[in-house]
């Protein structure tokens, strides 16, 4: 049986705390999902618990009146506790450096294992087509996870939004970009 996913980066967010709501531009953006969903079959939609990740599914969850599923296993990954002004050159580390951990965060590994454990259990629930929304680095990781030659330059390439489709088919697993950047 065929299984679709379609794993999208937020759309743009006024900044990283987890409280951080869409700016003007990215409701446009989740308006525009709206329309690039519209002949594509969802059963279901899964969200970080951060505020722009909620925001940029609402308004397909009101068009679709599908109630969006909050799973905390989706939150963008923590780099550190503390304030790292060298932050984008250890980012860089950690894609080559699976296990490497700074103070108070978690390793690509570890941040890898969580969102692969949401998409597995997607995959064997009833479940045939899923919106799962969420933030780069994480996504990053989980297509890492199923193509190891998605790296850092991948990630720094990542739009918002961004909108990878996965299918699933006995064991076979292929992504691939559909979306173009819009407004």
């Amino acid at each position: 049986m065929l299984k679709k996913m379609y794993i999208v980066r937020h759309c743009e967010a006024k900044g990283q705390p987890s409280e951080s709501p869409l700016t003007e531009k990215g409701w446009i953006q989740a308006e525009n999902l709206v329309e690039f969903f519209n002949d594509t079959k969802i059963d279901r939609i899964i969200a970080s618990p951060f505020l722009r990740a909620i925001q940029t599914a609402q308004p397909l969850s009101e068009g679709r009146d599908i109630k969006i599923e909050i799973d905390d296993r989706l939150s963008e990954r923590v780099l550190s506790a503390k304030n790292l002004p060298d932050w984008y050159e250890k980012l860089q580390e950690t894609f080559t450096d699976m296990e490497l951990k700074f103070e108070g965060g978690e390793s690509s590994q570890e941040a890898m294992n969580r969102i692969v454990h949401v998409v597995e259990e997607v995959i064997h629930s009833g479940s045939e087509d899923t919106v799962i929304v969420s933030h780069g680095n994480i996504m990053a990781l989980l297509l890492k996870h199923y193509n190891r030659d998605f790296d850092f330059e991948c990630w720094k390439n990542l739009s918002n939004p961004y909108v990878f489709q996965i299918n699933f088919t006995e064991g076979n697993v292929r992504f691939s970009r559909i979306w173009e950047k819009r407004a």
